[in-house]
């Protein structure tokens, strides 16, 4: 890569960190620190950088420099009023969960058009081996925090529900790159080049019941292995871990 295309990279990841709210005094915040903000803390990191200066004289000496920065991130949402946790261990990945969603939301059975996603890996052995990724209704979304046109926003007349209303979305997939998880959390659909995410089921056309925080979730509702489960108590946020639970004893 030569240096220009190299700066000009830089320059264009700069900019999106910028505009997202995601760039402090000049530094951009790390993943440790992404996950703590879709956490609702406030934290601090210390960014260290290290400078030598090289002193050739008759004898040569090296001397360190090393100063400190911290970035701080505010928050600002009101909390959610549902969220969906999950056991890993009691999932077959049948995909009932994904064949479901895209159903009840898009009239056809489409993994790729699924808001959870189920996601395996054969090298590793049980329970390891299979995670459920559902979007964690984040108590600080980046992803509204990077959409230019309100398209995905808190909707405060539904419980606060972290949604997307594709009539604003322009395809800019400012949400998706946001997304500090793997997986991403927030969905393209190549059909319609928009982009869509867990609403907890308040929009679901194909769908007669009603969703939302009182309402249902289709994923949770046809889970062979109710590896799902609903809940209004706000999940542990710091770590990925927050989202996984013991539902051994539900039946």
């Amino acid at each position: 890569m030569t240096e220009e295309k190299k700066k000009s990279r830089e320059i264009s990841r700069k900019e999106f960190l910028k505009d997202a709210g995601l760039l402090v005094g000049g530094t951009a915040i790390g993943s440790t620190v992404l996950l703590a903000a879709c956490g609702g803390e406030t934290i601090t990191e210390t960014v260290d950088t290290t400078k030598t200066i090289d002193n050739t004289k008759t004898i040569e000496t090296t001397k360190t420099v090393t100063t400190t920065e911290t970035v701080e991130v505010p928050m600002s949402f009101p909390a959610s009023e549902g969220y969906i946790v999950v056991d890993s261990t009691k999932c077959c990945r049948c995909l009932t969960c994904m064949l479901t969603c895209s159903l009840v939301h898009e009239g056809e059975q489409d993994l790729s058009l699924a808001r959870i996603q189920i996601t395996s890996n054969v090298y590793e052995k049980y329970p390891e081996d299979i995670d459920i990724q559902q979007c964690r209704q984040c108590v600080n979304p980046l992803c509204v925090q990077a959409c230019p046109t309100g398209a995905c926003h808190v909707d405060t007349a539904n419980g606060n529900v972290r949604v997307i209303d594709e009539s604003l979305c322009i395809g800019c997939k400012l949400c998706i790159d946001a997304c500090p998880f793997i997986p991403h959390r927030t969905i393209w659909n190549a059909e319609t080049n928009k982009a869509t995410k867990c609403d907890l089921c308040i929009n679901t056309p194909f769908w007669d019941e009603t969703g939302g925080p009182g309402g249902k979730q289709a994923c949770v509702e046809y889970c062979p292995m109710q590896a799902l489960a609903f809940t209004d108590i706000v999940p542990r946020q710091l770590d990925t871990e927050g989202y996984e639970v013991d539902l051994k004893e539900v039946a």
